[in-house]
């Protein structure tokens, strides 16, 4: 899982990337509201956590437009601002939660679990087989007919990318977006290598699936 943090607080931003990292989830962080609202206009995050009072733009002016924008990303407001017509207003500008600083992280986690357990988006894309092949991602392995095989950590990615949008078109942007983050620098080198090590990973596992190259724009991931 995805998660964007948007928290101007230096020390907060890097204890809290930190410790979401120790549990497994990949964190893109930012420290303003323009910043914020850039990176989640590329809808590659599965939530996020967007401080109220951030610099250059505030954090409801950031919810509002991506709402407006429709982009329904659950959102957990974080903010030192706690009383009930706060609360209110942040839920009603489109936010799916509101948690007042200081808390603990185990309380994050929890509130983390509850929206994105309850978001209808993540819901929906949560396939984990496609045609002939079954990928877990606890243990990052690939099953399908001919047996399982067990995946690097960047091919199962890129593997459940695939799985969830089977039969669609995924450009070259996209993939590296939703792989490497918006921020890296990665050479378009490094996906070509990925594609191919995906490729043999479906044949390793006997899937009648093929990964296909669709000229000037992407890949697909099609039945045979």
């Amino acid at each position: 899982m995805r998660i964007l943090l948007a928290e101007d607080d230096k020390k907060l931003n890097e204890l809290l990337t930190t410790q979401l990292i120790s549990k497994g989830f990949s964190v893109d962080s930012c420290y303003d509201g323009e910043e914020a609202l850039y990176y989640a206009t590329q809808n590659i995050h599965d939530i996020i956590l967007l401080d109220r009072m951030l610099p250059n733009m505030e954090g409801t002016m950031v919810l509002t437009k991506l709402r407006r924008e429709g982009i329904n990303i659950p959102i957990i407001l974080i903010t030192a601002l706690g009383t009930l017509n706060d609360k209110v207003t942040g839920l009603n500008l489109g936010a799916d939660d509101y948690l007042v600083k200081p808390f603990a992280f185990e309380e994050l986690l929890a509130r983390i679990q509850c929206v994105t357990r309850r978001s209808p988006i993540i819901n929906q894309t949560i396939l984990p087989t496609y045609c002939d092949i079954y990928f877990d991602n606890t243990s990052n392995t690939l099953t399908g007919p001919n047996g399982s095989c067990t995946c690097s950590k960047r091919e199962g990615t890129m593997l459940e990318i695939f799985i969830k949008n089977g039969g669609q078109t995924l450009s070259r942007n996209t993939l590296l977006l939703k792989i490497w983050g918006p921020d890296s620098d990665v050479e378009e080198g490094n996906l070509d290598n990925y594609i191919y090590f995906v490729r043999r990973r479906l044949k390793a596992v006997g899937s009648r699936l093929k990964l296909r190259t669709i000229r000037s724009i992407g890949y697909c991931l099609l039945e045979e």
